[in-house]
């Protein structure tokens, strides 16, 4: 079982592709790290993953928390979830 699914997410903002098919799975316990160069998208995968995304931003894909779709959630369900479910600790907060 999967703490966190990521299946296939996809993201643009004005058009311009900016993540592409991103899939990987947290099981509970373990330690996950997601690494690449400036640029690579690392950021923009965990503002999806918790909705923190910019109003022009369109994504596709499922982002599944211990069996709940975070991308179909509302904002007010959002708020709910971040920081007791999940959070992000932002490199220059």
């Amino acid at each position: 079982m999967s703490l966190l699914d990521v299946q296939n997410l996809s993201m643009s903002i004005a058009g311009t592709p900016i993540l592409r098919d991103v899939s990987f799975q947290i099981a509970p316990g373990e330690r996950f790290a997601l690494v690449g160069e400036s640029g690579s998208g690392k950021t923009m995968t965990a503002l999806s993953a918790i909705g923190l995304l910019p109003s022009v931003a369109e994504t596709t894909g499922r982002v599944m928390l211990s069996g709940r779709d975070l991308m179909a959630q509302s904002e007010a369900q959002l708020c709910d979830i971040r920081g007791r479910d999940i959070g992000m600790i932002f490199q220059e907060p």
